[in-house]
């Protein structure tokens, strides 16, 4: 990997990717408090673009303090959390957000998801639910899509929010808008939900991708 293809790395841990989302063991369950913190401060600072560095100094801490704070190695008093809050132009709730919040997760077992009836389906267009999430401000769901025969009608597909097709096996031309993606095992495309969406032909059967749903805040 070239230099200009690595991810940002700052003390050692990188900053996107999955490499950034992983965590050495579960977390305990004291300390809630202070990872909603880390994780808010971090969020936070890093869509603004500041180092550490820079946001300790904005903040008017040490680097040090911030990099234990961001790693939920210690405690903020008031007077750090309000310094914090006004380096990043944000109010001190939001450096809480999360801290309160039950996280869910959703396990489907191999052949036990709910089968939903499509246009299509009676002629081998097979939709499975995988599993759905719901919270107060976003809400994902997960479809295995297999199809099986040939058909003249396709299903077409228009939603809120952003889809991602992962292509697991067999060959199919999907479209979106007035594009057409020729789609093989590996694939991935990403779309918005909005354009109207669905197979356009049928190379190689059988056809089998998992479909991502993902709605945002605005979306009903």
């Amino acid at each position: 990997m070239s230099d200009a293809q690595q991810q940002p790395v700052e003390d050692g841990v990188p900053e996107h990717g999955p490499a950034a989302r992983e965590v050495d063991q579960p977390a305990p369950a004291e300390g809630v408090l202070e990872r909603a913190i880390a994780l808010q401060v971090r969020r936070y600072r890093q869509a603004t673009g500041l180092t550490v560095g820079e946001m300790a100094i904005r903040a008017g801490i040490s680097k040090a303090m911030l990099s234990k704070i961001e790693n939920a190695q210690t405690s903020c008093s008031l007077t750090t959390l309000a310094r914090l809050a006004a380096a990043l132009d944000v109010p001190v709730t939001a450096l809480f957000r999360g801290a309160d919040t039950a996280r869910e997760a959703v396990f489907t077992p191999a052949g036990a998801g709910a089968r939903i009836v499509q246009r299509g389906t009676r002629v081998g267009h097979d939709y499975v639910l995988l599993g759905a999430l719901r919270g107060p401000h976003k809400r994902m769901e997960a479809h295995l899509v297999t199809l099986t025969e040939q058909s003249e009608v396709f299903p077409l597909f228009q939603h809120p929010g952003t889809e991602l097709l992962f292509m697991l096996e067999g060959e199919m031309v999907y479209g979106h808008g007035e594009a057409g993606y020729r789609m093989e095992p590996g694939d991935a495309l990403q779309l918005d939900g909005e354009g109207v969406h669905g197979p356009q032909a049928l190379v190689k059967l059988p056809i089998r991708f998992l479909s991502v749903v993902a709605y945002g805040d605005l979306d009903a």
